[in-house]
């Protein structure tokens, strides 16, 4: 059975290679095309590698997990993100696609700040890739233990023998396939892989509830109800849930406005006029992509709870079932939709702290003048230096990817979410109060996390901790840029 898995697998891992070396020969030779894949990307490829990049191991391993182990109310979370995803199409997308353009055609976040507040522009360079870097090191290390553990629970003992344990050999072989084709092939390879791997992802969210629930020894005979009558209130959205809880389940949804690796796809479309386009589609594959997570993580609990299966990690799910479920290749089908989830997402993110890397320290304090082609080989450099720091992190089979992704995702949504949004509406925010929000939202989602309010804060309940990032961020924001003088922007 195994053997079959495997092949589909390396077949799998051939075709993101093969991306990447098509990407290679078109988009490689200079700093725009490298970064940004020349700012000429389809439209339907800007909105899957939006959404195959957003969605990470989290949506097949961590938020099916969290349904299985506590139902129906852990889809507040989806529902917060559904609509964080609508709101940043809607106001982030078409401006920041014009004002990057505009503003100095800057390839990075950085970049665009330093040029949106001139006065403060080396320190924002400065601070914000250093946020950036350090976020989606613990970022990228989320996605390497989901690779981790797809191997250690699918393949445990049939992997060579090389003295490292089969989680480990799954951190590195994942490490190694993105490496291959996000340094040889840049953003247009990273685009175009996500493309393809947002393909496989929402096919395998929908195919595995429904089998889950139609095939043999499935779930639709009732036993979705039997979980319910012994688990009083699985399948309801207020069972058990504070208004802490839900207040920290749906402000995810805050987090979209600051995360580098998305929003970057929209500085990346091929016009303006393209953005509404590629909201649509971003937003329907969404759609369907959430739903099949709910479905697995329910409909998984009730075949589990059926047929006598104990897990350990609920996180393995969709890993047990596709094992269970499925013929061997249809099997590696499937685990290549989780692998495309994971991969989606480091590569994103490997390449968006490459380029802060490149261009907001290589080339602003070692050397400023340097050729397209040096810039564009100590990028891949820089890749490569990201993902070794980020597998010392997911060293720890015991790592929980949901809770990883939460305090990256919360970090970035605090310190870069308000940031962005005002940036682009406000035209009386000053570089002053760009700088004091970028600081004062990571600094208090770090201090959250430290003190541990994220999961104790009133009465046992803990609150996440973008809330209090994200508003200490945007009144930081407001009150200083009124403190020093708020002139308009430059036009």
């Amino acid at each position: 059975m195994q053997t079959g898995t495997l092949i589909t697998l390396a077949l799998y891992f051939l075709l993101m290679i093969g991306i990447g070396l098509f990407a290679w020969k078109r988009s490689t030779d200079t700093s725009e095309g490298y970064m940004l894949a020349g700012r000429n990307l389809h439209p339907a490829v800007a909105a899957l590698s939006a959404g195959a990049s957003d969605m990470s191991g989290w949506l097949l391993l961590g938020l099916p997990g969290a349904l299985y182990a506590a139902g129906l109310v852990e889809a507040w979370i989806g529902i917060g993100l559904f609509v964080g995803a609508v709101a940043n199409w809607i106001i982030v997308a078409p401006r920041l696609r014009q004002q990057t353009e505009e503003l100095g055609n800057a390839l990075t976040i950085p970049e665009f700040l330093a040029n949106r507040f001139p006065d403060k522009a080396k320190t924002l360079r400065v601070v914000s890739g250093l946020v950036i870097v350090v976020f989606f090191t613990v970022y990228t290390a989320a996605g390497l233990v989901g690779g981790g553990k797809l191997f250690e629970t699918a393949f445990a003992n049939i992997l060579p023998a090389t003295g490292m344990s089969d989680y480990m050999m799954g951190i590195w072989i994942t490490a190694l396939v993105v490496l291959a084709y996000t340094m040889v092939g840049g953003f247009l390879a990273v685009s175009l892989t996500d493309f393809v791997q947002g393909c496989i992802m929402v096919v395998a969210l929908v195919l595995m509830p429904l089998v889950v629930m139609f095939g043999p020894g499935g779930t639709a005979g009732g036993s979705i109800e039997a979980v319910a009558a012994s688990q009083p209130g699985f399948l309801s959205l207020t069972q058990g849930l504070t208004f802490l809880g839900f207040v920290s389940a749906v402000t995810w949804g805050l987090g979209y406005f600051g995360q580098p690796h998305i929003i970057v796809r929209f500085m990346a479309i091929s016009s303006l006029e393209k953005v509404k386009v590629a909201r649509n589609i971003g937003l329907a594959w969404m759609g369907v992509a959430l739903i099949g997570a709910l479905g697995v993580g329910i409909a998984g609990r009730a075949y589990a709870q059926r047929n006598g299966i104990v897990l350990d990690d609920p996180e393995t799910i969709f890993i047990v079932l596709s094992d269970l479920l499925f013929h061997p290749l249809v099997t590696g089908f499937l685990f290549a939709a989780l692998l495309a989830a994971i991969m989606s997402t480091i590569s994103s993110q490997l390449l968006v702290s490459s380029s802060s890397l490149t261009e907001d320290f290589y080339r602003l304090f070692l050397r400023k003048h340097a050729s397209e082609r040096e810039a564009v080989n100590v990028g891949r450099v820089c890749v490569a230096l990201v993902a070794v720091a980020a597998i010392w992190i997911a060293r720890d089979p015991n790592s929980e990817v949901l809770g990883l992704v939460a305090n990256a995702w919360a970090g970035f949504g605090a310190a870069f979410g308000p940031l962005i949004i005002l940036a682009l509406t406000w035209d009386r925010m000053t570089g002053a109060g760009a700088v004091a929000g970028l600081l004062t939202g990571a600094a208090v989602v770090g201090l959250w996390i430290a003190l541990g309010l994220n999961s104790d804060f009133i009465n046992g309940q803990g609150l996440y901790e973008i809330v209090p990032g994200f508003i200490a961020s945007w009144l930081a924001i407001v009150l200083v840029s009124k403190a020093t003088g708020g002139h308009k922007a430059p036009a």
